[in-house]
């Protein structure tokens, strides 16, 4: 069973020109090959409102905030549109109780009124509603009317402004929707308490984009100029799930190699000499276009989280990109049912030296575990990922018209 030639509209948590690439907008792009799909931007806030006012973000945004007429920008896919809303009042640093709740649905009026407006505009019908992880809007879904109400969670709410009111918004957005998607299995089970209709779909890469790495052509990012080999790499965000205890000792015992973060910093981490060393080197973000280029100049990647008790909830998406570049790959253990989906071809630590001893044994590698790597890489891409995905929507969407129609 198939989905095609669907209206799909989801209500994102990541806006759509994020400097990482993100798992909301990719699965919006594939699924956009096929169906019209609406991208509804995470809305401003009047204080985003004013704190970026400056930015490029908040400039391509600028004219269709407070015009419902002029409310969608184009993307270079055909079927892709991104809707904006008007922003929103700040409630997140109120406490949890009636007027937050109540403010809530203020917030979900005001971007259900766009949307409303988008959907008359354009005449759109018979639509599917995706909550993509934005759990401030846990019932925005009905002021709306759409055949079949999705949430898909991407991972576990843990920083501070998420839990303040996201632990409870979510839960009420997960018992009120037809069905649940997790991107990993622990998180599917425990959706599963309270909405039986939940499956697990875990995350993939984009290896058409990843294997660019593997170009002899491809010049090496110049943001790696000058740093001495071997570089030992990771690409992505610089937040919690880093275990910077590690990362120090694995810095201080292994002097003879570079240790290269590259991606927005969370400064609210980096404190003091926690994170710092005469080899390790933050790089900041660059854009998504230049991963090949960064991951081409790694000898191994690695992914350096800790262990606690939400590990096993992450499923990271950089996982399979490193491989889809052809890199050795060194992870801790933080979550083992990535061992499933991996094989042999990443090296999982429980120490620090554990991981020294992978590092080692990584940058001897051959080609034909270079090949594993890309042939595991090959097995878990989006295309198969989305697959997926349609097939459970097309499924449930059949099960809700029937179920509907029985009661009609």
């Amino acid at each position: 069973m198939s989905l095609k030639d669907q209206n799909i509209i989801i209500f994102s948590q990541m806006q759509f020109d994020s400097a990482l690439e993100s798992t909301n907008y990719t699965m919006a792009k594939h699924l956009a090959k096929e169906n019209k799909v609406y991208y509804v931007d995470r809305p401003y806030t009047w204080f985003d409102y004013i704190k970026f006012r400056n930015t490029k973000g908040f400039q391509t945004r600028k004219e269709h905030f407070f015009s419902s007429d002029n409310s969608i920008i184009d993307t270079e896919i055909p079927n892709l549109k991104i809707v904006i809303s008007p922003p929103v009042p700040s409630i997140n640093m109120l406490p949890e109780g009636k007027i937050y709740r109540a403010l809530v649905k203020l917030n979900e009026k005001i971007v259900g009124a766009r949307l409303n407006s988008v959907i008359k505009k354009l005449n759109i019908s018979n639509y599917i509603y995706i909550n993509s992880y934005n759990v401030a809007f846990p019932t925005l879904h009905k002021l709306l009317h759409p055949v079949l109400t999705v949430y898909h969670c991407v991972d576990p709410l843990i920083e501070p402004y998420q839990t303040r009111h996201g632990l409870i918004s979510e839960d009420i957005l997960v018992k009120d929707v037809d069905m649940v998607i997790s991107t990993s299995k622990e998180l599917s089970n425990q959706k599963r308490v309270l909405n039986k209709n939940s499956y697990f779909i875990p995350n993939a890469a984009n290896i058409s984009h990843s294997q660019k790495a593997l170009d002899p052509g491809l010049k090496i990012a110049g943001i790696l100029d000058g740093i001495k080999k071997p570089v030992i790499g990771y690409f992505g965000n610089i937040e919690r799930r880093i275990d910077y205890q590690l990362v120090k000792e694995l810095t201080e015992t292994n002097p003879d190699k570079s240790f290269v973060f590259i991606g927005p910093v969370d400064s609210y981490y980096i404190k003091g000499s926690n994170f710092a060393g005469k080899n390790l080197y933050l790089k900041g973000a660059v854009p998504y276009e230049l991963m090949p280029a960064v991951l081409k100049g790694f000898d191994v990647a690695i992914i350096p989280f800790k262990k606690d008790e939400v590990s096993s909830h992450i499923f990271p998406l950089k996982l399979f990109e490193y491989l889809g570049s052809g890199r050795p790959v060194v992870s801790t253990d933080f979550n083992p049912d990535l061992k499933d989906f991996t094989g042999d071809t990443v090296r999982y630590c429980k120490n620090a030296a554990e991981f020294s001893e992978a590092l080692n044994a990584s940058l001897n590698d051959d080609n034909s575990l270079q090949k594993k790597r890309l042939a595991v890489a090959a097995d878990n891409t989006w295309e198969h990922r989305i697959i997926e995905i349609e097939d459970l929507l097309a499924l449930n969407l059949k099960k809700k018209m029937a179920k509907t129609a029985f009661f009609e």
